[in-house]
């Protein structure tokens, strides 16, 4: 509905500080014409329509604001503007105008008419918007699109001349291959996909993907990942299916499609890569299985050495040289570093086996965080350590494991931070969880690192050559938070530190 409204309310609301300043903090420009003048000239503009068009408040006023076109005036949206004004209607269009100093901007222009109680248009207002940014953009991304397109069908060009030899590739790859249309029927498959699951041509093409044996691809959860997340573009990664298969017995299959699009005859079709990683997954259960009996092995010697140093330490004559006492020390702390590390191993078989022990009670987290760290302040006294930690909230979870994660970072923050003397603890609420963040300022770790840094075993390429370890303290914290339903990650950047992350989801009371 259109505003019904005389000039002399107009001039009294323009007159009010506090519409002034309203339209002044504005960042459209706008501007207030007088119809019932000649030429309906502009009575009112706003500090945003100075600052956008380049003319001053007293060049403005009284124009019409057809000068801002200059001599640009072939435009069809300025006949579009002479025929609302003329109806007294409202429109909404892009127009070139040209600032003070002849540059010229996209200006996106509402003109709304204000009408008297008795429907006479008294004043039109003009609302405008600086796109010239946004027309720059579509102009780029209209060039980016006609290259993409003629790119697509040169390399379309290329495909068809290049079929048959793609065809020969495909049936000499070593991992089963399907395309499918969009409606996920079977339109090739590849000698490797026939010869692993010990069927023809005839059982696999034209049939539903689903369809396929004895319905061994006819999975929920995979049929929402083809049916609605692929459809989007997001790729199907690494979808792991453990099935009795027809002919082949029972195996484990890794899933991974793609949805490709090209014009003409190959357009919408899905690629699917299966691969067979039964002896993968044997060979890590192997692998797993070795390190838990050879850690459990370790272990029970380890604690007896460990208890014999003990012994030595307490029976030490006192007539004993430095260096002796100095040696049997030495030996105390690196037979502690490799009991720790075959805990950690330990640690790692029970993930991997998901025979890891939780056990739950409540507890307070301020006070683990604060003395965690503070056992950690006391045994390496160079490093300033700071705590903040006053949240006030209890945890329901395991303290033993927590209390593992926070000194795992921690000690990860002094150890990956040579040449400094500082890490940061700082713990807040986050809306019903508690934040537990541990911040170095050391080397910093590589974007391309941090995406693989929690996965076991791995270790950053430039630490492998400097620092000791297996890489498997990152996992163990990663798992450990993951199963109190938090989560952990890292933010870094080389040479400016990072800061290592958690999340515990809060005991509501």
């Amino acid at each position: 509905m259109e505003p019904n409204i005389n000039s002399q309310t107009i001039n009294n609301n323009l007159s009010n500080n506090i519409y002034l300043q309203a339209l002044n903090s504005a960042r459209s420009g706008i501007i207030i014409t007088d119809n019932q003048q000649p030429d309906n000239p502009i009575i009112y503009c706003n500090t945003a329509f100075e600052n956008i068009t380049g003319y001053s408040h007293n060049e403005i006023i009284g124009h019409n604001c057809r000068f801002l076109q200059s001599q640009d005036r072939s435009q069809p949206a300025r006949q579009i503007i002479k025929d609302a004004v003329k109806n007294g209607e409202e429109c909404v269009l892009e127009i070139r105008n040209y600032k003070k100093n002849g540059s010229l901007f996209w200006n996106e222009l509402t003109i709304s008419p204000v009408k008297d109680i008795d429907g006479t248009v008294t004043h039109f207002i003009g609302v405008q918007n600086d796109i010239t940014d946004r027309k720059r953009h579509e102009n780029e991304m209209r060039e980016e699109k006609a290259s993409v397109e003629k790119k697509i069908v040169e390399r379309t060009k290329e495909l068809h001349d290049n079929e048959a030899f793609l065809s020969s590739i495909i049936q000499t790859v070593r991992e089963s291959l399907l395309v499918l249309d969009a409606d996920y029927k079977v339109l090739s498959a590849n000698t490797h996909f026939l010869n692993s699951f010990k069927v023809t041509t005839e059982d696999t093409i034209g049939k539903i993907l689903f369809e396929l044996g004895n319905h061994q691809w006819d999975i929920e959860a995979l049929k929402v990942l083809l049916t609605k997340i692929l459809p989007t573009n997001n790729p199907v990664i690494d979808f792991e299916v453990e099935h009795d298969f027809p002919y082949i017995g029972k195996k484990i299959m890794l899933v991974n499609a793609y949805r490709v699009e090209f014009e003409g005859q190959y357009k919408d079709r899905i690629l699917i890569a299966i691969e067979d990683i039964t002896d993968k997954k044997e060979v890590d259960r192997r692998k797993d299985d070795f390190l838990s009996i050879a850690s459990h092995e370790l272990k029970t010697p380890l604690t007896t050495i460990k208890g014999f140093i003990q012994l030595l330490e307490r029976m030490v004559p006192k007539d004993s040289s430095e260096k002796f006492v100095s040696t049997l020390g030495k030996v105390s702390i690196y037979v502690d570093r490799l009991n720790n590390l075959i805990s950690e191993l330990l640690d790692t078989s029970k993930i991997q086996s998901g025979n890891i022990e939780i056990h739950k009670d409540p507890f307070d987290i301020d006070k683990l965080v604060h003395d965690t760290v503070e056992n950690l302040a006391l045994a390496t006294p160079e490093y300033k350590i700071s705590i903040n930690s006053d949240t006030k909230a209890i945890i329901l979870g395991d303290e033993l494991q927590i209390s593992q994660v926070i000194t795992n970072l921690v000690s990860n923050a002094i150890k990956y931070s040579p040449g400094t003397d500082k890490v940061d603890v700082y713990c807040n609420r986050v809306g019903n969880f508690v934040k537990v963040s541990i911040t170095d300022y050391g080397m910093g770790i590589s974007q391309q690192d941090q995406t693989k840094i929690f996965e076991r075993f791995f270790r950053a390429r430039d630490i492998q050559k400097k620092f000791p370890g297996m890489g498997i303290g990152l996992y163990i914290c990663h798992e450990i938070i993951a199963n109190h339903n938090g989560t952990l990650w890292v933010e870094s950047e080389i040479g400016a530190g990072s800061t290592f992350n958690f999340t515990l989801p809060i005991m509501q009371s």
